[in-house]
């Protein structure tokens, strides 16, 4: 452990640690359905953090969905937008909204489960009507970045301070080629890192091609049909030999080790813009339906934004009921290290509650406890 996370992790470091990391308002929105009109509450939502036009006109936002897991795997057999992906509702009504301020190009990716094919036929096979949400706003894009995809070449993204587990990550092109990257994640624990919100969905960014299970050895394999558990969960084997190796290949090989160290250097090294979590209607206990423990189909009907991803997760989890600054052994966090410790310990943002401007509804009104999980993924 680097002196950085011991700093991160102490129970002497929150102070030390909140003080130095910026901060900055994040919005709360009652939204009990999704039939109501989600682009008026996401109009009012950006209001009050400064606008949609400040951070979008004239540009090209790159959304990064949340569309984990094979879309044959559902939970009670509802749709996969009522449980552990991202809502095509909410995605037409967040292409509307920054079409309205001003985006130039608006842009769709995912790494889409053991696949390197179209973007769009996978949400076809998750349900989505493709052609509606392309009528949701003009110069809509998509991009499976699984691989290399519409681009020519990588790109490389160093993490600052020189990394906790890699010291950079070699990304499809469409994280490097826009000038906002949003976040649209789900409400939800993870079987691993306790929850799964803004930062954690970026964990999916990087590229089967080079880090699944099957990638190439020397160089990516650009028709990957395998997951990436193997380099990025356990460490049993490295990336393609032409992007960043691991610092330390003798490290821990645990993934509650791994996981939150990884997701904390991703969003340092590709940082988050607008960070979006849909709490309309989600599912507890897990990310997905293929975790082995119990878990629910609920309604805490919130929505969470914000433009700095640590504010807003920390917010986010507040929202569940969980101490956003628990350590190693306290709920969400009983069997791994706190991400939004470790963020914060890289000067992404701040995980103390008290320093974060919360617009709209009160923490306190839209609080939906999320259960205490009592083992490990």
């Amino acid at each position: 452990m680097t002196r950085r996370e011991l700093l991160a992790l102490m129970g002497s470091a929150p102070a030390f640690a909140a003080k130095s990391a910026p901060t900055a308002p994040v919005s709360l929105a009652k939204v009990p359905s999704y039939e109501e009109d989600v682009a008026v509450a996401l109009t009012r939502m950006f209001d009050q953090i400064g606008g949609a036009g400040r951070l979008v006109k004239n540009k090209t936002v790159t959304i990064k969905l949340n569309l984990t897991g094979s879309p044959g795997l559902r939970l009670e057999g509802k749709a996969l937008g009522l449980t552990h992906y991202t809502h095509p509702k909410t995605v037409a009504a967040m292409a509307h909204v920054l079409s309205r301020a001003g985006a130039r190009r608006i842009r769709f990716v995912e790494s889409c489960w053991a696949t390197a094919g179209p973007l769009e036929e996978y949400m076809l096979d998750s349900g989505w009507n493709v052609r509606q949400l392309q009528s949701a706003a003009p110069n809509i894009e998509f991009e499976n970045t699984n691989a290399l995809g519409k681009g020519k070449k990588y790109s490389r993204f160093n993490v600052p301070g020189g990394g906790l587990i890699f010291p950079g990550f070699d990304l499809n092109h469409a994280y490097q080629d826009t000038d906002v990257f949003l976040s649209m994640a789900k409400l939800k624990n993870h079987a691993t890192c306790g929850v799964t919100l803004a930062m954690k969905n970026i964990f999916g960014i990087t590229p089967a091609s080079i880090y699944g299970d099957d990638a190439g050895e020397h160089e990516p394999n650009e028709s990957p049909t395998k997951g990436r558990g193997t380099t990025c969960h356990f460490g049993k084997r490295q990336p393609s030999k032409c992007s960043p190796q691991e610092l330390n290949p003798n490290s821990d090989r645990s993934s509650f080790h791994r996981m939150p160290r990884i997701t904390a250097e991703l969003v340092s090294a590709r940082p988050i813009d607008i960070s979006f979590i849909d709490g309309i209607e989600t599912m507890t206990g897990g990310e997905g339906p293929w975790i082995r423990r119990e878990l629910a189909h609920v309604k805490p009907g919130v929505l969470v934004l914000g433009t700095n991803p640590v504010t807003t997760d920390t917010v986010a989890t507040a929202v569940m009921g969980y101490n956003p600054r628990g350590q190693r052994g306290t709920p969400p966090f009983a069997f791994c290290d706190n991400t939004l410790l470790l963020a914060e310990s890289l000067g992404v943002g701040t995980a103390e509650l008290d320093r974060i401007e919360v617009a709209g509804e009160k923490i306190a009104s839209v609080r939906f406890p999320f259960p205490i999980i009592e083992r490990g993924g």
